[in-house]
């Protein structure tokens, strides 16, 4: 057997090398996958027998349906005479088609190289076809290896097609496309519709190519043995990960083929600068109402408007001016003929005059460089020239002389790059990242522009990975970077960068987290971080994604444009209350290059009118600070604006400009909630804490609010003031949590931990009195005046609930309440009321979950428009239609138990996935290298998909639909959750046959009456045991742990036995 698969591999591999080795009409492989072709060639368990890089073809092929002609006997005559004949190929690619190519062959004058007589009415069918390698293996091991890898890669349909004489496995996914076009001589769509099926069908090629090169990168690393590797020049073992600025050019610009339009492109005329309404509201079609802000363009005088079409540049305020002109520098485009530009323009943003800066010694042509100011100087650092002109210069521009000196610079070396970012803090500018050829950066060097020295720095924390066409910005002593390219995909994490302390940081925010984007722009406006544009382009209107800084919380804005913008590789610029975007653009193949015309938009907002509540001060709000106003979000909607004064902001403390020192009436020190006890009792010793109210959760639902008094206040407000630059001692935070002695803190190391643990200021517009009566007394009243005045017994008061249960912003009341059907008779007066004793915007009340396999939810909303809603949970988002699918809260201690794991080499199978209960702790916090998620509640999977998306790790989780006893993976886990209450038995096989051959854990949930616990473990371990022995596996199965996570019922516990197997040797 192993002799014929040998002698088969040399017959094969001897024919690939002979002129023609491909028995395809074209007559060899297909480039694209020729590297790949190779490396599982080289494999000494593997060669590849056919394969199709993935191509985008129009196919001929006769009809089976009459063809339509006036004269129909004279056709059918024909048609009878005809002989069979087969069809053939109109058009195919095997890279991104050009639309208007295709356009012209199927619409032209000559549209088609075929007999009119013998082809007309043949179908034509327009199709993506993805990738498809048949592999044959030399044993069975070998097959399922290579499967295994094949499916985390993306494409999962492939599979082992033979087990007989020879072992096939064949590698394929699902990304296709087939439509009818019409007939040859009867085409029966519109060029339209022909350009954008070629844009869809060239975002699927892109699609396949990654995953095309995922595969490679994957084969290379875990399947190729070293021996083999060594045989291959790309397969080096370094750092910084690797790339083809080709690759990315080309993804840029296919992302934009059916996005773009040329007559959208072109300049049109906008509102005028005078316009008043800078800020409307607008209904999307779930009735959700959002934030929207108007851009116009900006009106040049002086030099052509054309001189600012370009992208890859660089502008930055001029800060020796007044802040009134931005210097723009470099960038690809131009008047005239587009190429890369080396000019020096200032741009006046308040009279629209462009003059071009007559500079002495200007740097070299280039794109993808930086400008960064600092003082009355701006340094250019780097930049690209050509394909083969990599910069690691520094250039300074003195904006008083107007004169540009090459620096020479001094310490450590630094390497040439583009794409890289930089942000200036004092005198230091930090640049992070780039792109130099094939290699991504990950390091970060400082040049100090009094020395003129570079350094690197000595990086703590949670260091990024390398990526390029990212963003940087300063705020205070912090950086803050967001996005960015890896060489794989598009970014989307935000990261803190403490230059105090080298501390890097990854960030949890919440809210309208943005999608991932590289080649975007990012600023910031008081205690905002913007973030426009970008790519991948999507099919919604252009937004600005604001993060508050006070509470790391995303907003998005909609931003009202006529026709399509690419802000790709544009700039921003804050001047005052306005955001100026010069430049961005990209190639569109046969639309041409397109560049974006240069815009601003006002980022203070105006006052409109609330239009869901005008008595705002009685329900539960977080405002936004935007300007001189407070935007005012319910719910993760937007509700109007509201002035500053008795808003719940976080006190400055930078200033006290607000004039809140004197008013202590909601001061609050907000703090994490792992830190609160602790902060708790440095408030109470040194008399700091507000006794007179009471401690309260945030909206956010991770953060605790400790009342403080106006003392408290001022001290900590100026000794913020007084020791800003000062080089605080640096506490270990597990010292503090568990070793810590109040007693022997003084009140400089007390506001000092207080830094440490992030805490912040706020004023809330919300009393939390202790005189204040409790919230059942409130509803108890409430609905008792409504009793009494329906003429309704007061025994129904028995029925109020003294307890519920909070998902995001709905309030849940629990399934016995309100029970009489003599409620339903004032529902329309009872359930506002309830409402608004709760505080709540929307309320719902508890249905008893469904005994079916799905576990459907029957939560009735109450008061509200829908179910949907955003849950946040030990710092991990959480979003779900509540009518349709159940959450546990009684969970949390056993999702903390699993975010607590090691799993970063592990790959997991969870057989009962959810909305992902237990997936997302276990990619999030316990950073799973890779999670399948089993489910088929098809309401959980949809909340899944945008959950894995929202969190960010969609790229390391596998949804596999349907029941998992027929979907989950064999032989590749070495942990498997098992969360189905009351018991998972009917899977356990399937989990045994998840894991690795060598064994792993089983994570087994059940609902156990408190006697029984003794014989539930051993029933395990008997059941685990016997099922593996059936499989052929020789493990040794015992219980490691029992936990207890909550008691289910009388005498019922939910637990969770931790079940270790391990291969006997």
């Amino acid at each position: 057997m192993a002799m014929d698969f040998e002698r088969r591999k040399a017959e094969t591999l001897a024919s690939l090398a002979a002129p023609w080795p491909d028995k395809s009409p074209k007559g060899n492989v297909d480039a694209p996958i020729a590297p790949l072709l190779d490396v599982i060639n080289k494999h000494p368990s593997f060669f590849t027998t056919s394969s199709c890089s993935g191509r985008i073809s129009i196919l001929r092929q006769p009809s089976e349906c009459p063809k339509p002609n006036s004269n129909d006997e004279k056709t059918d005559h024909k048609k009878s005479k005809k002989k069979a004949r087969g069809g053939g190929w109109v058009f195919i690619s095997h890279e991104a088609a050009d639309p208007e190519a295709v356009v012209d062959l199927l619409f032209g004058k000559s549209p088609l190289p075929l007999s009119a007589v013998d082809m007309e009415g043949d179908d034509l069918v327009f199709r993506f076809e993805p990738l498809i390698v048949a592999v044959e293996c030399k044993d069975a091991t070998a097959a399922q290896e290579l499967v295994a890898t094949a499916i985390a890669c993306g494409f999962r349909e492939s599979g082992i097609s033979s087990m007989h004489r020879r072992i096939m496995v064949a590698i394929r996914c699902s990304i296709r496309l087939e439509l009818p076009l019409g007939q040859v001589g009867l085409v029966m769509v519109s060029p339209e519709y022909v350009r954008y099926l070629v844009g869809v069908a060239n975002e699927k090629m892109e699609a396949n190519r990654r995953r095309t090169n995922g595969f490679l990168h994957a084969f290379l690393e875990k399947v190729l043995p070293s021996s083999a590797k060594k045989l291959i020049p790309s397969a080096k073992n370094v750092q910084a990960c690797k790339t083809e600025e080709r690759n990315l050019t080309h993804f840029q610009a296919k992302q934009t083929i059916m996005l773009s339009n040329k007559s959208q492109l072109e300049h049109q005329k906008m509102q005028s600068d005078n316009q008043d309404s800078n800020v409307i509201y607008s209904s999307d079609d779930k009735g959700m109402h959002k934030l929207s802000l108007s851009i116009v363009t900006l009106k040049i005088a002086g030099e052509p408007i054309e001189m600012l079409f370009l992208w890859g540049h660089s502008a930055s305020p001029s800060i020796s001016k007044g802040m009134k002109e931005i210097i723009i520098f470099g960038g690809f485009g131009g008047a005239g003929h587009h190429a890369r530009r080396n000019y020096t323009l200032s741009f006046d943003t308040q009279s629209g005059q462009l003059k071009q800066i007559d500079a002495i010694k200007s740097p070299s042509p280039r794109v993808g460089h930086t400008s960064t100011a600092v003082g009355d100087v701006i340094y250019v650092i780097g930049g690209r020239g050509g394909p083969t002109h990599i910069f690691n210069d520094v250039w300074a521009l003195n904006t008083t002389k107007n004169r540009w000196t090459l620096v020479e610079c001094t310490g450590h070396t630094f390497h040439p790059r583009h794409r890289h970012a930089t942000a200036a803090i004092g005198s230091n500018i930090y640049v992070l990242g780039g792109l130099n050829n094939e290699t991504i950066y990950s390091c970060m060097n400082v040049l100090n522009t009094e020395t003129l020295g570079w350094s690197n720095v000595s990086i703590l924390g949670d260091w990024p990975c390398a990526r390029h066409s990212h963003s940087v910005v300063a705020y205070g002593p912090l950086l803050l970077m967001f996005g960015g390219y890896d060489g794989q995909k598009a970014l989307g994490d935000l990261y803190t960068f403490d230059t105090r302390t080298s501390l890097w940081k990854k960030e949890m925010t919440t809210g309208s987290i943005p999608t991932p984007r590289f080649s975007h722009s990012m600023f910031i406006y008081r205690n905002f971080v913007g973030i426009i544009g970008g790519c991948p382009l999507t099919q919604h209107k252009e937004e600005l994604n604001l993060l508050n800084l006070h509470d790391n919380r995303w907003i998005n804005v909609s931003i009202n444009t006529v026709g399509r913008v690419l802000w790709i590789r544009s700039s921003t610029s804050v001047i005052g209350d306005e955001v100026i975007i010069v430049g961005g653009g990209a190639s569109c193949y046969a639309f041409g290059t397109n560049f974006c015309c240069p815009m601003k938009m006002r980022l203070n907002l105006f006052c409109t009118e609330d239009m869901f509540s005008r008595q705002v001060n009685e329900q539960s709000v977080t405002h936004y600070a935007l300007g001189d106003k407070i935007s005012e979000i319910i719910g993760g909607r937007s509700h109007g604006c509201l002035p500053l004064s008795g808003s719940s902001f976080e006190a400055d403390v930078s200033a006290n400009k607000h004039g809140y020192g004197s008013d202590s009436k909601h001061l609050c020190l907000q703090i994490k909630k792992k830190y609160a006890k602790l902060v708790k009792d440095l408030l109470k010793k040194f008399g700091w804490l507000d006794l007179t109210k009471k401690v309260y959760h945030s909206l956010d639902g991770i953060h605790i609010c400790l009342p403080v008094s106006g003392e408290f206040y001022n001290l900590y407000q100026k000794e913020t003031l007084t020791s800003k630059d000062k080089s605080d001692n640096v506490y270990n935070e597990s010292v503090l949590l568990e070793e810590f002695s109040v007693n022997k803190v003084s009140i400089p190391m007390a506001l000092n931990i207080f830094s440490l643990f992030s805490a912040s200021l706020i004023i809330s517009d919300v009393s939390y009195d202790k005189k204040i009566p409790s919230t059942q007394n409130v509803m108890r009243e409430m609905v008792c005046s409504l009793l009494m005045e329906k003429g309704l017994t007061l025994e129904m008061l028995k029925q109020l609930p003294v307890r519920w249960e909070r998902l995001g912003d709905i309030f849940v009341l629990p399934v016995t309440s309100f029970r009489d059907p003599r409620w339903d008779s004032i529902a329309e007066d009872l359930w506002p009321i309830v409402a608004k004793s709760l505080n709540a915007l929307r309320l719902a009340r508890q249905g008893r979950i469904l005994p079916t396999g799905t576990r459907d939810s029957t939560l009735e909303i109450l008061v509200g428009d829908n179910g949907w809603v955003t849950h946040q949970e030990n710092g991990i988002l959480y979003s779900f239609d509540a009518t349709k699918c159940m959450f546990s809260s009684g969970n949390l201690s056993e999702k903390l138990r699993m975010g607590w794991l090691d799993c970063s080499d592990e790959v997991v199978v969870d057989l009962f996935a959810g909305i992902g209960y237990f997936v997302l702790p276990f990619l999030l916090k316990a950073k799973a290298k890779l999670v399948y998620a089993c489910e088929w509640n098809l309401q959980a999977i949809k909340a899944l998909r945008h959950n894995i998306h929202a969190n960010s790790v969609a790229d390391t989780c596998i949804i596999l639909e349907g029941d998992n006893r027929v979907t989950a993976p064999r032989d590749v886990a070495d942990r498997v959750c098992l969360g189905l209450l009351p018991s998972s038995e009917s899977s356990w096989r399937t989990a045994v046959r998840a894991l690795k051959t060598q064994g792993g854990l089983l994570h087994i949930h059940g609902n156990v009456k408190d006697s029984d616990e003794k014989s539930w473990c051993e029933h395990i371990v008997e059941s685990i045991g016997g099922i593996a022995e059936s499989e052929g596996l020789r493990w040794d199965v015992s219980i490691q742990h029992v936990e207890r996570v909550k008691s289910y019922g009388p005498r019922i516990r939910h637990l969770v036995a931790d079940v270790r197997c391990k291969a006997v040797i």
